[in-house]
């Protein structure tokens, strides 16, 4: 799909500093102005969203996560509609269209089904004024709310949309080691010693979950950034090719 990226937020930086439980209104604000500027320049834009659990725990009123998984997946139930909505009024400011679509990882795995998928995103990204907004089902799902975050089930679409870039926002700037940032890596694997297994505290993933939808979509031939969500404009600096985040080449 011509000159696609596809941006995954993570729970961390779309939910608020202090609980992480309750949906961050300014960073949807920034982030769908950042998209917004990215349409009027010509890309279409896919975006693959977390925190519907978040958004639930905050809509039921509740005091933290639950920890089992059918008491996630009913906070997913609730906050999804409540992701949407934050997604439409921010979008909808700027005339935009927030599309959603819920998908699981057998949607992609199963040709007919992974065909579907990839009409649907072709058809709606036809429309120059509509964002497609992609999480997990994650009432009937559970790889994410066990492994992942989102962040393979991005690698995946972005293959399905043959996205130019895939960029993962999360709270780290980048990939760390011993406590720098790296700012290119061309040696996966050689990477994967500076991943401390740390996990955030509001989502699933961790820098492991990342680095292995790094390795699928770079394999795929999709450059993959890894960057600070919680800094402006970090978006447009690596459309540009900027010293930020960590940047993995796509393997030719």
């Amino acid at each position: 799909m011509k000159n696609c990226i596809v941006l995954k937020f993570g729970t961390g930086i779309l939910t608020t500093d202090a609980s992480g439980l309750r949906l961050d209104t300014d960073q949807f604000e920034r982030l769908t102005t950042e998209i917004a500027a990215l349409v009027e320049e010509g890309h279409t834009v896919v975006v693959i969203s977390s925190a519907a659990v978040a958004a639930g725990v905050a809509a039921l009123g509740l005091a933290s996560r639950p920890s089992s998984l059918p008491g996630k997946q009913a906070c997913a139930a609730v906050g999804q509609s409540q992701l949407m909505r934050a997604y439409e009024e921010s979008f909808g400011r700027h005339g935009l269209i927030a599309a959603q679509l819920l998908l699981t990882h057998s949607d992609i795995d199963s040709l007919r089904r992974r065909r579907n998928a990839q009409n649907t995103l072709r058809e709606l990204l036809a429309y120059p004024h509509v964002v497609p907004i992609i999480n997990e089902n994650d009432s009937v799902a559970v790889e994410e709310l066990r492994f992942g975050d989102n962040d393979r089930l991005g690698a995946e679409v972005a293959c399905l949309c043959e996205a130019r870039l895939y960029l993962i926002l999360t709270r780290t700037n980048g990939l760390q080691a011993e406590g720098q940032r790296v700012p290119l890596v061309t040696d996966l694997e050689a990477a994967r010693h500076h991943d401390t297994g740390a996990q955030s505290t509001h989502g699933t993933g961790g820098m492991s979950s990342k680095l292995d939808a790094v390795g699928y979509a770079i394999s795929s031939g999709i450059e993959t950034w890894i960057l600070d969500g919680r800094r402006p404009g970090q978006i447009a600096l690596a459309l540009a090719g900027s010293d930020v985040g960590t940047r993995f080449p796509a393997k030719l």
